[in-house]
């Protein structure tokens, strides 16, 4: 039973990583790199987040998120605004926008690279086992 589940994990591992090379080469025409992008994603989801809820969402440390977010600032694509207390808030600048709006065009056309081999239904399948997975995980 062990080996199947390590096979499984090492699959998922394995596809993982294949997207995120692909997706990190491609986002440099962009400008950019995943990781980078993965942080404009999330604050445009929630504008105003603090580093720490924003760190969760990208699966990163709070610290690294910060040294991230950071350079981001840097480049004129993030502003970083006081808010209650100490709070800091997070938010795309026009910069930003026009970046992470390339880099879902480029991402969407890696991501279909990357599942070419399974059908529609195949694809629809996977996510609802992946979503059940890491609900169940609370991940």
């Amino acid at each position: 039973m062990h080996g199947e589940l390590q096979e499984l994990g090492r699959a998922v591992k394995q596809a993982q990583y294949r997207q995120h090379r692909a997706l990190d080469t491609a986002l440099a025409a962009a400008g950019t790199t995943l990781a980078q992008w993965d942080a404009l994603r999330a604050i445009s989801r929630s504008p105003g987040a603090s580093a720490r809820e924003l760190a969760v969402a990208t699966f990163q440390t709070e610290q690294a998120f910060g040294a991230l977010v950071g350079r981001l600032a840097a480049q004129g694509l993030v502003e970083r605004r006081p808010g209650r207390g100490r709070r800091i808030e997070h938010y795309l600048t026009p910069a930003g926008e026009l970046v992470l709006t390339a880099g879902h065009e480029i991402a969407d056309e890696v991501l279909a690279a990357c599942f070419t081999a399974l059908t529609d239904t195949d694809r629809a399948t996977l996510l609802g086992l992946l979503q059940r997975l890491t609900a169940e995980q609370n991940v």
